[in-house]
């Protein structure tokens, strides 16, 4: 049989063998094909790994400075109402250099969905400690392992979005078929949510790094489901008024 690429999906993944990257990336371009929204995206991308969906990915985007696509893409729904406006942002980008735009436009209810790529590290930059960097992990700026007593304990942005008045609160995981469908469903919820004009929408993705984890793809995947997906839980947190 035959596998139909979706017609957002322009060039062949840029990204690191084993990198979930080029798993979301398709599953975006699914969800806006079946939404028919292809022809009404509007992506704002941020700095690092994030930055190869401008050469695979054809909707139109623009390049945020770094920690900034949540700023720039609540300005293009405010100019452009009837687009689907998203970001799509690793945790360094968003979570890091970018945390108080990720938390304002959440605050303000913005219609806008944040694609939020977790993987614990910088990856583009050479796998530096990023906020989400799980407690002992080694990274190349901690070289023994995260001391939580120096640096504080893994940043939860989908938890602290919580205490929040948003549309559309979920996390998943490109581990396994079974999540990944998981994941493309809250993917397609947030969006129906904008174009809903309910609001906000945020959705984390775990995904591994095997090459700033120096590990073996599959070793990647039993990691997230050993180590990281009991610091970072998945399901649906909120909907627009039901928590």
């Amino acid at each position: 049989m035959q596998k139909i690429l979706p017609k957002t999906i322009i060039e062949d993944s840029k990204y690191c063998p084993g990198c979930g990257h080029g798993i979301i990336t398709r599953l975006v371009g699914e969800v806006l094909e079946e939404l028919k929204l292809e022809s009404d995206a509007l992506c704002a991308i941020a700095v690092g790994c994030a930055c190869w969906l401008m050469d695979t990915f054809g909707v139109d985007q623009i390049q945020a400075p770094h920690g900034r696509a949540a700023a720039v893409a609540a300005g293009l729904k405010r100019c452009r109402p009837e687009k689907a406006v998203f970001t799509y942002q690793g945790d360094g980008d968003a979570s890091a250099i970018g945390l108080s735009e990720t938390i304002w436009a959440a605050a303000r209810n913005e219609k806008i969905v944040v694609i939020y790529v977790n993987n614990g590290v910088f990856g583009m930059t050479g796998g530096q400690m990023a906020p989400t960097t799980l407690e002992g992990q080694k990274t190349t700026t901690s070289i023994y392992g995260r001391d939580v007593n120096l640096t504080g304990k893994p940043l939860k942005v989908l938890e602290m979005l919580k205490t929040l008045d948003i549309a559309y609160l979920a996390r998943g995981a490109v581990t396994s078929v079974g999540e990944i469908n998981k994941t493309k469903k809250y993917l397609k919820n947030a969006f129906q949510a904008q174009m809903n004009a309910a609001g906000y929408s945020f959705v984390e993705i775990l995904s591994p790094c095997p090459t700033n984890w120096n590990l073996t793809p599959l070793q990647s995947i039993a990691r997230i489901e050993k180590d990281v997906l009991p610091v970072y839980p998945l399901g649906e947190y909120m909907k627009r008024g039901e928590k």
